[in-house]
């Protein structure tokens, strides 16, 4: 399908909307980071000035707090909050993982319920998936749900639960099947951090901030009308979700393509001929995923699907993002070290992208057996 670059004109209103409503709104100040408890609410702030001014998210349907627009406009808008600088989203799980899951698994009174509170940051969620022993092992997850009339009973532990330490609710995936192996037996289900036997352990980072936390479960009810999806088949769910954090949804070209310019406003101001090929290939990469993702799109609205390609995606924009930042910190030395310089917080997020969202090196082996049909070792 040949890619058509050519914007419609509702399309450049719509561009321009955003870019006017944006330079009027976004803060004239940094908000804390949302790794604080005083961030976290300066966050939740923002995301509800979005939602009331019709911005927090603009592909969903109007009656989940969305303008119902399609794809292309959505990375439209996603190019213009890059630009502007606009804060980051602190919602980004609900928004960009769950939320698109719940539309394709969850329930009428489901999508009434957790979408519109998710829109308007009521509700802001953290993931679930993650164990001491099961990391990039998704497969290997140990917590268990025990079915116990209209209620699951919850046991276990999570861990590198993002927003975790400040969030509301948490989508975990826990076995309901103790006798099925591997990726079988597997739940999908929702649950409110405040309910009798959820402990939240914060996990400082280097940095004294709370990114991440652990999550305990002892004996925890959570009614069954918040599982998502079918029982047993949570396998499914979590996959759906990971291509949604692999593709397009997380991590949208705007991001990459503000940081590009920025890296190449830094080059100019302190030009280094012998960085600038790793600055022009920054841009270069910039570009080519901003297309990639066009592409993507167009296939979506056409009736196409995200498949296991998710993993090329996911490769791509997170080795990009890290050559972008380490690029910056060489052109500015040691002046990267000066307090409140954000090229050192952005490597240092960087560092994490190869791992988060199952780890390259599964991602390679994803795409060496699903993509390109290569046989298992037998290593």
């Amino acid at each position: 399908m040949a890619l058509d670059l050519t914007f419609t004109e509702d399309e450049e209103a719509f561009r321009a909307e955003a870019r006017v409503w944006l330079e009027a709104n976004v803060p004239a100040q940094p908000l804390a980071s949302f790794d604080t408890r005083e961030g976290f609410e300066q966050h939740r702030a923002w995301e509800r000035t979005l939602h009331d001014a019709g911005w927090a998210v603009v592909s969903w349907p109007v009656e989940y707090g969305g303008r119902g627009v399609n794809l292309v406009e959505w990375l439209i808008f996603e190019e213009e909050y890059y630009r502007a600088g606009a804060p980051g989203r602190v919602g980004q799980n609900g928004l960009f993982l769950l939320g698109p899951t719940l539309m394709d698994f969850g329930t009428p009174d489901q999508k009434a319920r957790f979408l519109p509170r998710m829109a308007r940051a009521d509700d802001i969620w953290c993931q679930g998936w993650s164990e001491p022993d099961a990391g990039s092992d998704l497969a290997g997850i140990r917590s268990r749900a025990q079915l116990d009339g209209d209620h699951y009973m919850l046991s276990g532990q999570k861990t590198w639960c993002s927003r975790g330490a400040f969030a509301d609710w948490m989508f975990g995936l826990f076995r309901t099947d103790p006798a099925a192996e591997r990726h079988r037996g597997l739940t999908m289900i929702l649950v409110p951090l405040d309910l009798p036997g959820v402990t939240v352990r914060p996990i400082a980072q280097l940095d004294g901030e709370t990114g991440f936390a652990e999550v305990f479960l002892e004996d925890v009810r959570v009614p069954v009308d918040q599982r998502l999806g079918e029982e047993h088949k949570g396998w499914n769910v979590a996959m759906a979700t990971a291509g949604f954090e692999r593709g397009v949804s997380l991590r949208s070209p705007g991001r990459f393509m503000a940081t590009a310019a920025r890296l190449i406003d830094q080059w100019r101001e302190r030009p280094d001929e012998t960085l600038r090929d790793d600055v022009v290939a920054g841009w270069m990469d910039a570009e080519a995923y901003r297309l990639h993702n066009y592409a993507t799109v167009s296939r979506l609205m056409a009736g196409g699907t995200i498949g296991a390609e998710s993993s090329v995606n996911k490769i791509f924009w997170s080795e990009m993002d890290l050559h972008l930042q380490s690029t910056a910190l060489r052109l500015l030395g040691q002046d990267a070290e000066v307090d409140g310089n954000r090229w050192l917080d952005g490597f240092l997020f960087a560092l994490s992208g190869p791992i988060y969202a199952g780890t390259n090196e599964v991602q390679r082996n994803v795409i060496a057996e699903r993509v390109l049909g290569l046989p298992r070792s037998a290593g």
